[in-house]
């Protein structure tokens, strides 16, 4: 059972929906400074990355 293009953006989205989460939890809990603003706009960089993946599936 080998992987095709939309189970690799499904994966990937996926992935990165996760790591957005980490980042905006670190951001909100870990760091009360001007640091935590930083992680938790780069999660939500990586959950408008993983909104384009979302997209792409089907049409690549």
């Amino acid at each position: 059972m080998g992987m095709n293009k939309n189970t690799v953006l499904a994966w990937a989205t996926f992935i990165m929906m996760v790591v957005g989460f980490i980042l905006i939890a670190l951001g909100a809990f870990r760091y009360d400074d001007v640091a935590g603003w930083g992680f938790a706009s780069v999660g939500i960089g990586f959950f408008a990355i993983a909104w384009v993946f979302n997209a792409l599936k089907g049409r690549v």
